[in-house]
């Protein structure tokens, strides 16, 4: 008897995903609940496992575009349990032509581009290194974690490709390099699909674009109180919440403030009619290996510190890990985003649609600054609202920034809510 494998629902708008991994060979003996592969939608990587034992037959390959419902393999249960009943090892991806290996880990697990080409660069021995990844395999946070690792851009992307239109499937797998030759200089290219994730970040940004009126605006906020009160306090917070206090909860709880005293930023346009919530769904940007998602805290405000560091962290963990679900994606009524972890002193983020405000953090940075007169160095941090113009004034846009700024220099307001 054959069981077929099928992509199975993920949630109510996604159609189709993309076969990002097989962890079995085709003819492969595969146990019960083992997992045969992990499937890339445009907002989350799911893993199939197998509904029973048998020998599976692949239909579909790694990189094939496949529909909701689609069979992708079959499992034989009538085929004969080899010898040891050892089930089928997980297969690593394949090693980018142009990225070199680094040395193999002590567990010998397989490690993605990212990971790849961040120890290349740095030189740092992986069996060193404790990971956090799924079945303890190495992140891009483990390695960056070790310290001397380089500030990495604010989202990673994928390869350069041709601005070529793109096609409705995704090839089967990545071309081989074409070298060119230059004298005594030989160039090399290649061509990888995008990700289903990296095509919908793409759509979500030309449509945020397209059809927002983006403007962005800018202040600085003397970091000093929050740095203060973290070197009091941070000690007895972990051993207490055993969750590390950072900067993220201090914004998001400033933010919310913002957003009561403006609700129109914490609203959106819908055909004609604006939309205004009495809730605070934020939205918290998190990197991950394969692109950028905003996991959404919700009802934030009822939250108190700890349970916002703790919701943000895990976030980032699931998010790395590639666990994040499609629910903890939906939603959100303003994103908060941190380019400032990679080192970015100033940008103009981008709209997650449909809302209609977002804030960019950026990094810490001593600065000679004029106070009471006298110029002092304090750790400042520039801190920019892209705001769509349409629902919201730019009256409103900088007094929400200089309501941000003054509960984050002074976090007894947020508190007592003034």
């Amino acid at each position: 008897m054959a069981v077929d494998v099928k992509v199975p629902s993920v949630g109510e708008s996604v159609k189709e995903g993309m076969i990002h991994r097989w962890h079995v060979k085709d003819g492969d003996y595969v146990a019960r609940d083992q997992v045969l592969v992990e499937l890339e939608t445009d907002k989350a990587t799911v893993e199939v496992v197998a509904e029973t034992a048998g020998a599976i037959t692949l239909s579909r390959k790694q990189g094939d575009t496949v529909a909701v419902g689609e069979v992708i393999a079959k499992i034989d249960t009538a085929a004969a349990k080899p010898a040891g009943g050892v089930p089928a090892a997980p297969i690593s991806q394949p090693s980018s032509p142009q990225v070199p290996l680094p040395p193999t880990s002590a567990t010998s697990l397989p490690q993605s581009p990212a990971v790849r080409r961040i120890v290349a660069e740095t030189g740092i021995d992986p069996s060193k290194v404790e990971g956090t990844g799924r079945g303890g395999r190495l992140t891009k946070g483990d390695v960056l974690a070790q310290g001397s690792a380089p500030s990495a851009p604010s989202a990673p992307s994928a390869p350069s490709a041709p601005s070529a239109p793109s096609a409705p499937s995704a090839p089967s797998a990545p071309s081989a390099p074409r070298a060119t030759g230059t004298g005594t200089r030989t160039r090399t290219e290649r061509r990888e699909p995008m990700s289903m994730m990296r095509r919908r970040i793409a759509e979500r940004l030309i449509q945020s674009q397209s059809t927002a009126a983006i403007l962005t605006t800018f202040n600085e906020i003397d970091m000093t109180a929050v740095l203060a009160l973290r070197a009091q306090y941070k000690d007895s917070f972990k051993e207490k919440y055993g969750v590390s206090l950072g900067f993220m909860s201090f914004f998001v709880k400033a933010a919310i403030e913002g957003l009561k005293s403006f609700p129109a930023i914490n609203g959106w346009i819908e055909g004609n009619e604006i939309v205004y919530h009495d809730f605070y769904d934020i939205g918290v940007a998190v990197s991950s290996d394969r692109g950028l998602v905003v996991p959404v805290v919700h009802d934030a405000d009822q939250l108190s510190f700890a349970e916002s560091e703790t919701a943000i962290g895990n976030y980032g963990k699931r998010a790395r890990d590639g666990k994040i679900t499609i629910d903890e994606l939906t939603g959100g009524t303003f994103t908060v985003s941190n380019g400032g972890v990679f080192g970015s002193l100033m940008s103009t983020p981008i709209l997650n649609p449909p809302q209609s405000g977002i804030l960019g953090m950026h990094k810490i940075q001593e600065r000679p600054v004029a106070v009471n007169g006298q110029i002092v160095i304090r750790p400042m941090m520039y801190v920019a609202l892209s705001y769509d113009h349409r629902i919201v004034d730019g009256r409103e846009a900088v007094q929400f920034l200089v309501k941000v700024k003054e509960c984050v220099e002074d976090p007894t307001r947020i508190l007592l809510g003034v």
